[in-house]
């Protein structure tokens, strides 16, 4: 049998695309690329497939256009827009630049509207939306600098530095609502753990709070670029970090929690954290996370069957804030104080009465410890005050053991280790401290950096969301929020008109045989 094949339509439409390929193909096959070392091969052929890439997308464009309607295309409005004139528009992908041609839909003094930009959703900025993902992930790990250099290096695309603060900043937008309207996460542990902390990022004086801004204003600067040592007292503004997650009971004697204290097996043998979620916030105030806390928590125990715990630092604000919500939403909320933090109180002190270290040292942290986590916090609060006061030491050289003692008695509430230890509770903050150096420290403490308000919340968004596993789920519900926003909103009733069916029936794929 003998058949004679002509050339399809889609095999027109893509004809620079298969030339490019065959360029390629011829390429690889040249002495050129047998002299090339497996490195120089690989790079050279990462290009050339980029551009490839960018063919095939340009001829699918234009195969998708130019996007006429069989009905009446009519805006959010009420106004129907009957002129029909094509335009084109640039759109800077991972692949390179390529060019959209589209019908616009106008009528006179009203803007014009492009059924086939909503059917790509295609974004009003040049930056397509997977660009723009790209440079969210990249600005999240790494400097704005650093990923203008990333995005030139690893796509076809160019992006200036203002423009990825500003795809940031634009990717950021729908967090808020994207944890609002999520199901909650499968049920684990029987410990429902939140703790929120505090970290300063240094920022523009104009994004400072007012109290802070005045003071900095105020503010003699040695040097014009770069803060001096002693200038940054009034440099920075707090973010509120915060952490929910779930983890099994581990019941511990005091004697096991000291002797456990370093040891990399016990860390090993301890429950992990599950459906751990960490975000902080650089924008809104303590209160309002903590109120983002407890309604993520509220959606991982709706029925109140989980033992509710907070892991604070000692920090009053924030204690009085997490109370007041407990008492709000009706939660029995056990608030606990980071067992660490009087570890580093209880080593101060000692230093009054040992100055070198030794056994005596480190006996002297070690007996106090352990009746702190046996409950009395109260007694060995006193019993140091009045070694102190026995050796008639001077008001300065005792200072630590006052602060120690006041710590200690000031939180006494949430110093009730026996308790803690025997129902399994986590006593330490390691979760929100790792949070506070990854979220922030990490990422926003670069040298010589000062933050613009949105900037550093972007960021810390997109921190966040990585962080917590969630950025692949945030995104595809940014990219349907997008079409809300960019598209459905601009036509009647929110219904965008479809293509009309007569140009895609002509630009069917299909191959003719003739026998």
């Amino acid at each position: 049998m003998s058949a004679q094949v002509q050339l399809s339509y889609v095999e027109q439409a893509y004809d620079r695309g298969r030339e490019d390929f065959e360029h390629i193909v011829g390429y690889l096959d040249s002495e050129e690329a047998a002299a090339m070392s497996h490195s120089e091969l690989e790079r050279e052929l990462e290009a050339k497939g980029r551009e490839l890439m960018r063919l095939l997308l340009q001829e699918h464009l234009n195969r998708r256009g130019p996007g006429r309607c069989e009905d009446a295309v009519t805006g959010a409005d009420s106004v129907k827009r009957t002129e029909q004139r094509k335009h084109d528009r640039k759109l800077e992908t991972v692949f390179g630049t390529v060019t959209v041609n589209r019908v616009g839909y106008g009528h006179e003094g009203f803007d014009s509207l492009h059924p086939l930009d909503a059917e790509l959703n295609l974004p009003d900025e040049k930056y397509s939306l997977e660009l723009r993902r790209r440079v969210a992930e990249h600005a999240a790990k790494t400097s704005f600098e650093d990923t203008v250099r990333s995005v030139a290096r690893y796509t076809g695309a160019e992006v200036a530095k203002r423009q990825v603060e500003e795809l940031v900043g634009r990717a950021a937008v729908d967090f808020d609502a994207f944890y609002q309207i999520r199901q909650g996460v499968a049920s684990t542990g029987p410990i429902l753990a939140v703790s929120v902390d505090g970290k300063g990022i240094v920022m523009r004086t104009e994004d400072l709070r007012e109290q802070t801004r005045k003071a900095a204003e105020a503010r003699t600067q040695k040097m014009g670029k770069r803060l001096s040592k002693g200038e940054k007292k009034n440099a920075k503004r707090m973010a509120t970090v915060a952490a929910v997650y779930t983890i099994d009971p581990l019941v511990r004697t005091p004697e096991q929690v000291v002797a456990d204290t370093g040891s990399r097996l016990a860390r090993a043998k301890r429950p992990r954290p599950e459906q751990k979620r960490v975000w902080a916030s650089v924008e809104k105030p303590p209160e309002q996370i903590i109120a983002q806390v407890f309604g993520e928590a509220r959606q991982r125990d709706p029925t109140g069957e989980k033992t509710w715990v907070a892991l604070v630092d000692g920090n009053k604000p924030q204690i009085r804030h997490l109370r007041k919500m407990a008492r709000k939403e009706k939660i029995d909320l056990t608030i606990v104080v980071d067992i660490i933090h009087v570890i580093e109180y209880l080593w101060k002190a000692a230093r009054v009465f040992y100055p070198e270290s030794g056994p005596d040292l480190e006996n002297w942290v070690s007996h106090r410890l352990i009746e702190i986590l046996r409950g009395k916090a109260g007694l060995m609060a006193g019993g140091m005050r009045r070694s102190a006061t026995r050796q008639k030491l001077a008001a300065d050289v005792r200072k630590p053991v006052d602060i120690c003692a006041g710590y200690l008695l000031n939180h006494s509430a949430y110093l009730r280790y026996d308790r803690y230890l025997a129902q399994g509770l986590p006593i330490a903050t390691g979760v929100i401290e790792g949070a506070c150096r990854h979220l922030v420290k990490d990422r926003m403490d670069v040298t010589g950096a000062r933050w613009s308000l949105n900037g550093a919340e972007a960021v810390l968004r997109m921190r966040a969301l990585c962080s917590s596993g969630d950025f692949d789920e945030y995104w595809r519900f940014h990219e349907a929020c997008e079409y809300k926003r960019t598209h459905q909103s601009r036509y009647a009733g929110g219904i965008v008109p479809t293509i009309s069916s007569s140009q895609r029936a002509k630009n069917t794929t299909r191959l003719k045989v003739i026998k």
